[in-house]
């Protein structure tokens, strides 16, 4: 109960819809991440704040709210620019926002027809629509754009790392293992003394705090190995408790656990002095996956080193490094020189025989 008295403080308007505040409460109860329950209730203050304007009764909503709601995300003004004109065409909120946002309304309607409130979800989760190619597929609410996360070029990343020089040895020593045992944010800031093992190299990705609770050994480089040497040897004049690995160095925090929001900023800093403003807390990771299968890695391989419970998510970083392509492209352009160094035997032998007569 104390979490969703959290949450209403944060977002009043759950406080004014019994239903939100108990559909909430069921998920804090089924012990679901706190950040997953923030983002819950993040979306569905929004749906319900929505709702509260255009005078809309939650409970008897139809598809046609839906859409005013889907209205209101896309025409949302960007920080990056002008209010957007289609869907994720580059200002408002980015496709994937979109998506998340809608995530928690159609749970909440799920609630509610089980609860017996509703009988239908006026979210739904896609239509059947007939194809000759593949037999149908699912066509949901919101056009769903898939794309492959940006990575930085070499000269970027050289441009970042010659910021990151300069960083404490703590921040140096987070970057480093984030790319080389490609860490996600909160698997790198959750990482406590005992889960490293120096003598073999390797930590241990304890499930609470990775996305899929999928616990994971995975190593890590010599180079990285020198670094942490000498930010461990730093941390004892910190603190000699065991405990988090990376600690607050302010003076309002000192010695407490890094967090998630301290780290972003730290990345978010190094990213713009180095004038690369894309890159962010899971650069390393695309980058550290996309390497992995320039150099061929195996799929499942990399699956396992990233934690991917299903080869789909890892299938995106063999599509990113273009391995696929470039094999075909070579396999195919061997065929068409073979090809043609043929033709050219041939012609060599007819002028040959032209000669002869």
């Amino acid at each position: 109960m104390l979490a969703t008295v959290v949450l209403e403080e944060k977002w009043p308007v759950l406080g004014r819809h019994e239903q939100a505040a108990g559909w909430l409460q069921v998920w804090s109860d089924l012990g679901r991440a706190p950040r997953t329950i923030d983002a819950y209730a993040r979306g569905l203050a929004e749906y319900l704040e929505m709702c509260e304007r255009e005078n809309v009764d939650p409970l008897t909503a139809n598809r046609a709210h839906i859409a005013v709601y889907v209205r209101e995300l896309t025409s949302r003004p960007s920080r990056r620019g002008a209010n957007v004109v289609s869907i994720d065409s580059g200002s408002g909120l980015a496709n994937a926002t979109i998506q998340q946002r809608l995530v928690p309304v159609r749970l909440f309607y799920d609630f509610l027809m089980e609860d017996g409130q509703r009988d239908s979800n006026p979210v739904g989760r896609g239509r059947y629509t007939p194809s000759r190619r593949r037999g149908g597929h699912e066509r949901g609410l919101v056009p769903r754009l898939t794309k492959l996360p940006w990575i930085p070029t070499e000269r970027q990343w050289l441009d970042v790392l010659a910021v990151a020089a300069a960083e404490p040895v703590r921040n140096r020593v987070m970057l480093a293992l984030a790319y080389d045992a490609a860490l996600r944010r909160e698997e790198l800031c959750s990482l406590r003394t005992d889960d490293l093992d120096p003598a073999h190299r390797t930590l241990r990705v304890r499930a609470e705090t990775t996305k899929n609770r999928l616990e994971r050994v995975v190593p890590y480089s010599a180079p990285t190995g020198v670094l942490l040497s000498g930010y461990l040897a730093h941390r004892a004049r910190i603190s000699r408790a065991r405990g988090p690995l990376f600690l607050s160095e302010s003076r309002r925090n000192h010695a407490q656990p890094l967090s998630l929001w301290t780290w972003s900023k730290v990345v978010r800093r190094i990213a713009l002095a180095a004038d690369v403003p894309r890159f962010s807390t899971h650069t390393t990771r695309h980058l550290c996956l996309t390497d992995l299968a320039r150099m061929g890695w195996e799929l499942h391989a990399i699956a396992n080193f990233a934690g991917h419970r299903h080869t789909d998510s890892t299938l995106t970083y063999i599509h990113l490094s273009g391995r696929d392509l470039a094999d075909k492209l070579s396999r195919g352009m061997e065929q068409i020189h073979g090809w043609r160094v043929q033709m050219l035997a041939r012609l060599g032998e007819q002028a040959t025989g032209t000669v002869a007569l």
